[in-house]
């Protein structure tokens, strides 16, 4: 396999490093997603994205059971409409959110 891009990183004193911008767009990483290494007998080592399953499994229960649901009963599904709205209002309450804002840097 050859290496189309190569990033470096520096290992901190504790042996802590950050993975450098453009390893983390490329495995889709976001904060608090796990990173999962394979070593060779040779010493090379790869790294990926470890599935949400393994880092959650409640969450890969979760989604598990919406999609069973989802195929059994489709005619559940509804669109967003304003009562839906009002509802979230008033469980949201003064939580100010724009779904047009960019995201900062650090939620990228």
């Amino acid at each position: 396999m050859v290496a189309l891009v190569q990033e470096v990183s520096k290992l901190t004193d504790r042996y802590q490093t950050t993975v450098p911008t453009g390893v983390r767009k490329q495995l889709k990483l976001r904060k608090g997603d796990q990173i999962c290494y394979h070593i060779e007998d040779t010493g090379r080592v790869y790294l990926e994205a470890a599935g949400q399953a393994e880092g959650d499994p409640a969450l890969g229960k979760f989604l598990e059971f919406l999609e069973t649901d989802i195929s059994a009963h489709p005619e559940r599904l509804v669109a967003f409409d304003s009562s839906l709205r009002d509802r979230l209002q008033e469980i949201v309450g003064d939580v100010n959110v724009d779904l047009g804002e960019a995201l900062s840097p650090d939620d990228e």
